[in-house]
């Protein structure tokens, strides 16, 4: 898809495989659209193609009102590549350009503020400013279309400095004003949002993923490591809700995601995917992109499954497990600390240092009592044995974890940890970093599986074939 014939010809069969994965405008319109967009095909000559939602509106153009391009997921490219383009787009879609500027995202990918904007610029079209600033015009939509707070205070809870450069993004982006997006939220208007999301209900947020998606398995993972205190997960399979608590840069956050998924209904199988349905309640609404980005790492909702199921459904080894579960997903984690602490010391152990060392919440929220212990209080508190050397390394950033870490340097720091055997470090990659292709000791893995070998272990656990760490 990086011809651009072939690009439009995803744009005239409205192939919604390729949502996220880049972006088109019409030069007579002025709007840039998703490639399932069900308006009327433009004409060749009129359209142009961008990789980014920040290059289309640096270039000038809108949002389409009607296919929303800035609600697709995100594309898989930045989940799978481990260079500095890749991991810059993970620190950014984690807020980190809002929080501490181009500067410290460079600091963090170890390169020069140049060089990142360089880079960024010649693949994607868009520099780490633009980049930030199609992500906060989205997360002022959700919040003016689903929330009843009022436009000042979500100017700032999306990250803008200022009113004014509040307004001027929304104008550009979506070509109305602020009052008169919100207005356009479904049922309309202030008082439609107040009765949509109040402080007590949470922002109803949509998590949207590209094409076919198996939540049961993903689920059951989740109840059956799920650590009293921060994690529940409640009601029958099929109709379960997973909760957890969240510790963000502003502040706190409860999240609570539904097992059962949304479905897009056009009429027509060019556009399939879906959503799952959830709830973020925060301290500060500035966590709001924060907190989005960490549950869809959680429930691996930027994957591309027809790259994935078609490389590995061509094995025949797997063909039958990829036929029987389609879209099966690699789960990741919402904190990368605190699964590489339950990834040592299993979940019982993980249960006591919640209770013994985990912050407890102001307003707990049913069963959810706790915040996972931070590793420098978990590494003061237990400082022996390889759980003090852990969380040590990563309370000093001798191992780093977070979005924009390089994952080969994570994974020599993790193995010069006394006492880590090579399967915890495995599962810490796949899960913690996001790896797609990780082969841990034993489970014979042949090359013809990458780059999707995690993906191919959790078919064969799904199986019965592997059991679970």
């Amino acid at each position: 898809m990086r011809d651009e014939d072939s690009r439009y010809e995803a744009v005239r069969s409205r192939d919604g495989r390729f949502d996220g994965e880049f972006f088109f405008a019409v030069g007579t319109t002025g709007i840039y659209c998703r490639p399932s967009c069900p308006a009327v095909t433009p004409k060749r000559r009129n359209v142009r193609f961008f990789a980014t939602a920040a290059a289309a509106q640096g270039a000038g153009f809108r949002a389409c009102r009607r296919c929303r391009p800035d609600a697709v997921p995100g594309s898989a490219e930045w989940n799978v590549r481990a260079n500095v383009v890749g991991r810059a787009m993970r620190l950014i879609a984690d807020g980190v350009v809002d929080r501490e500027g181009v500067a410290g995202l460079a600091a963090r990918l170890g390169y020069s503020a140049r060089q990142v904007q360089r880079q960024l610029t010649g693949e994607l079209g868009a520099g780490p400013v633009a980049l930030a600033r199609a992500q906060r015009a989205h997360t002022a939509r959700v919040l003016l279309q689903t929330t009843g707070l009022p436009i000042t205070e979500i100017a700032f809870a999306a990250g803008f400095t200022s009113v004014r450069q509040f307004n001027d993004t929304v104008r550009a982006v979506y070509a109305v004003t602020p009052t008169a997006l919100r207005a356009a939220a479904p049922g309309g208007g202030r008082a439609a949002a107040r009765r949509t999301a109040t402080p007590t209900a949470g922002i109803p947020v949509r998590l949207a993923h590209r094409g076919p998606y198996q939540p049961r398995p993903v689920f059951d993972l989740l109840e059956r490591e799920a650590v009293p205190g921060v994690e529940d997960v409640t009601g029958p399979p099929g109709t379960r809700t997973y909760r957890r608590t969240l510790r963000l840069p502003y502040g706190i956050g409860v999240t609570a995601v539904d097992e059962r998924p949304g479905t897009t209904r056009t009429g027509s199988a060019a556009r399939p995917g879906g959503w799952l349905d959830a709830r973020v309640h925060l301290t500060d609404p500035r966590d709001l992109t924060t907190a989005v980005q960490r549950l869809r790492r959680l429930f691996d909702l930027d994957a591309d499954p027809y790259a994935v199921d078609e490389r590995l459904g061509a094995d025949a080894r797997l063909a039958s497990l990829v036929a029987a579960r389609p879209g099966l997903r690699s789960p990741g984690t919402a904190d990368p600390e605190e699964l590489a602490v339950r990834a040592l010391v299993g979940r019982e152990q993980a249960a006591r240092l919640v209770q013994r060392y985990g912050k407890t919440l102001d307003a707990p929220c049913g069963g959810l009592t706790h915040l996972f212990p931070e590793p420098a209080v978990l590494a003061e508190a237990e400082p022996v044995g390889t759980l003090g050397a852990l969380t040590a390394a990563l309370a000093d950033g001798t191992v780093r974890l977070d979005p924009g870490a390089d994952r080969d340097d994570a994974a020599d720091g993790l193995r010069a940890v006394p006492g880590l055997d090579a399967r915890t470090v495995a599962e810490i990659r796949t899960r913690a970093l996001g790896d797609p292709d990780v082969a841990p000791p034993g489970p014979d893995l042949p090359d013809s599986w990458r780059p999707w070998r995690s993906y191919a272990l959790n078919h064969l656990r799904a199986a019965g074939e592997l059991e679970y760490r």
